[in-house]
């Protein structure tokens, strides 16, 4: 039987099939069932700023109920379980996970300043994470803000939480950057452990009664794996870090297209959601069929068998490709 065994951001797994960020990686059940079900890592839903500015001012609210009253009226004082909000509840997961799970429990931080998310990294990793992933999910619509600037504040950040933690380090990424071949080899260069292709931004709809903004998740689609396959086969020999697959991760052979083109891992979320955590075992069995039909004896062997750079002259591949997906209509 082929090997399955592989590597992410320098932390062996059994298998390149990875629970990224989602409703089954909430709990600890949850991930005791996707480890039993074959996944070789989980990666915790994000710890976000809101949460951290919603954790300070439930305190300060908190601390504050009573104040003018007569000092006898200790009922007025909350108990102390009712501090317990976002970001400690979250460090209590991470611990109760790796307390459980043998297989690599991922932090996530939706990362968008520097200062607290670096003292919240610490502790993360003092609750035991084994790696950090930083969710960049930022929306530029300041057109002040140029493309430099923007650019430059992540590579700060990325700077700012790999200084304050020994364990390593992933960005979670979306393609709207303006040069994003550039902006990934500067972030690789700042010596993160790996980046995540691709983020999804989930687009709000208009309710045309109400006039109001609604808020709607859609899950993933196969063909959405295309984008994250075209850039890590365009990378891969130029960064010289872990490069992971997500959206659109939903069978088998999607494991097998991403690793053919260069990624460590394929992440997925959406189809463990429509079919529940057995569908893992599945996807492994899937995969598994596929590398011994085609002959592959492990993953090192077909990682990256399919990438741009093997081809004579990368440009004219590329431009090649476009010339016949522009003709390939019937």
């Amino acid at each position: 039987m082929p090997d399955l065994s592989t590597a992410y951001l320098g932390l062996p797994l059994r298998s390149p099939i990875v629970a990224s960020a989602g409703p089954t990686t909430r709990t600890t059940d949850g991930i005791a069932e996707l480890e039993d079900r074959g996944v070789g890592a989980v990666v915790l839903p994000s710890l976000f700023e809101e949460q951290i500015v919603a954790e300070a001012r439930h305190v300060d609210a908190t601390l504050e109920t009573g104040a003018g009253m007569f000092g006898e009226a200790l009922d007025y004082f909350p108990q102390l379980p009712d501090y317990d909000v976002g970001p400690d509840r979250y460090l209590a997961r991470v611990e109760q996970a790796k307390a459980r799970v043998g297989i690599p429990v991922i932090a996530s931080l939706n990362a968008t300043s520097a200062g607290g998310w670096v003292r919240y990294a610490k502790l993360l990793e003092d609750a035991g994470a084994d790696a950090l992933e930083l969710n960049i999910y930022e929306v530029h619509g300041d057109p002040t803000r140029t493309a430099q600037v923007v650019e430059d504040d992540d590579i700060t950040l990325a700077e700012s939480v790999q200084s304050m933690v020994e364990i390593p380090v992933a960005v979670k990424l979306s393609p709207f950057y303006s040069a994003f071949a550039s902006f990934a080899v500067r972030l690789a260069d700042t010596g993160v452990a790996g980046l995540v292709l691709f983020n999804r931004f989930y687009q709000p709809d208009l309710d045309l009664e109400t006039l109001d903004v609604v808020p709607s998740v859609e899950l993933s689609s196969p063909w959405e794996l295309r984008l994250p396959l075209r850039w890590i086969g365009m990378l891969r020999e130029r960064l010289d870090c872990s490069l992971a697959a997500t959206s659109g991760i939903h069978d088998g052979l999607d494991v097998a297209k991403a690793l053919l083109v260069g990624a460590d891992v394929a992440m997925t979320t959406s189809a463990i959601l429509h079919h529940g955590p057995s569908h893992v075992a599945a996807m492994e069995h899937q995969l598994i069929e596929w590398m011994t039909e085609h002959e592959y004896t492990s993953v090192e062997q077909l990682r990256g068998s399919v990438r741009q750079q093997a081809a004579v002259d990368p440009e004219a591949f590329e431009r090649s490709n476009y010339l016949h997906v522009l003709s390939s209509w019937r």
